[in-house]
């Protein structure tokens, strides 16, 4: 019966229940960037790192208890959707930025918000540009298959500023046309600007990003449609990274704080039982995730934040409590 209810909703039968295909495979296939420093890339040793591959880490720690059972599977802007609806991934996590036509028009829904950005600017310093309203006549370059192009183009119309887009499909070339000088603009994310003035420009003081921010770019990982069971699964792992730093849990002070006296914490930890079961996975299952990968600001510091090279400011990523955005819902 429950084959015959996935085939009739249009969900392919072997995809219809992730949460049971990745642990009966033991790993779980997470569809990252080519290459994008800060958020997911190889390391000197070829081990990939970053805010989005730590969210496919925070996965497989929930559902496997392990955080290195994660197969990273790199992908360009015009393949990540399609790699998730056919199967070849079960979650999504390459700083894609969640829209009413991806939510919607794709086969695929978002799961959380791990990274709220913006679209901006970069510039080499000796064009002497300090505004983007300044760029009137510039080539502009961007890469095909993401949101950037329609809000340049928006931006643009109601601005009245006239540029030449320079589009082209793999990130690293748009990198390389930039550097080379094909154009006088890169225009992405404020988030891959900043990574890539830091680790694709051989002189990243020649270059400036600009103060305008042109659109609300809400990045996070994607599902399938179709299956509530692996979307609370995703969501819940997020969940528990911005949670456990809401309580001042690390993965340094964590085992301390298994039999702590806050309730809050007994049942996120799984002292107080409930939680894992009702998502289908170990009671330790946010355990796993705060000791193998840490809070959510640990991932931020050290792969984007202060700690790292990009040195992005907290900003509208910080805690609620702190004035930003990330709000963890009650585990209970």
């Amino acid at each position: 019966m429950a084959g015959l209810l996935a085939l009739a909703a249009g969900i392919p039968l072997a995809h219809a229940d992730t949460l049971a295909v990745v642990k009966e495979r033991g790993v779980v296939r997470c569809g990252v960037t080519t290459g994008f420093a800060g958020f997911s890339a190889p390391d000197a040793k070829g081990d990939w790192q970053g805010l989005d591959v730590d969210m496919c880490r925070a996965v497989a720690a929930a559902t496997l208890g392990d955080a290195s059972k994660v197969k990273i599977v790199p992908l360009n802007a015009q393949q990540r959707f399609t790699a998730l609806q056919s199967g070849e991934i079960d979650l999504l996590a390459r700083n894609t930025t969640v829209t009413l036509t991806r939510d919607t028009g794709v086969g695929a829904i978002h799961a959380a918000i791990n990274f709220y950005d913006g679209q901006g600017f970069l510039v080499a310093k000796s064009l002497g540009i300090k505004s983007a309203k300044e760029i009137e006549g510039a080539t502009v370059c961007m890469q095909t298959g993401t949101s950037n192009e329609n809000t340049m183009a928006d931006w643009a119309r109601a601005n009245g500023v006239k540029y030449t887009p320079v589009v082209i499909e793999q990130f690293n070339e748009v990198v390389n046309a930039f550097a080379a000088g094909r154009c006088d603009v890169f225009t992405t994310d404020a988030s891959g600007l900043a990574s890539i003035r830091i680790s694709k420009l051989s002189k990243p003081d020649d270059y400036v990003v600009l103060p305008e921010i042109i659109s609300k770019e809400p990045l996070g990982p994607f599902v399938r449609q179709g299956d509530d069971v692996w979307l609370n699964i995703v969501k819940w792992s997020f969940n528990a990274l911005i949670g456990a730093e809401e309580l001042g849990l690390t993965s340094a002070n964590v085992d301390g704080n298994v039999d702590s006296a806050n309730p809050n914490v007994r049942r996120l930890l799984g002292a107080t039982p409930g939680a894992g079961k009702d998502l289908g996975v170990d009671e330790k299952w946010a355990y796993n995730i705060v000791k193998q990968v840490g809070n959510y600001g640990e991932s931020f510091e050290r792969n984007v934040g202060m700690g790292s090279p990009l040195k992005i400011q907290r900003g509208l990523n910080a805690l609620w409590t702190e004035g930003g955005l990330m709000y963890p819902l009650p585990v209970r």
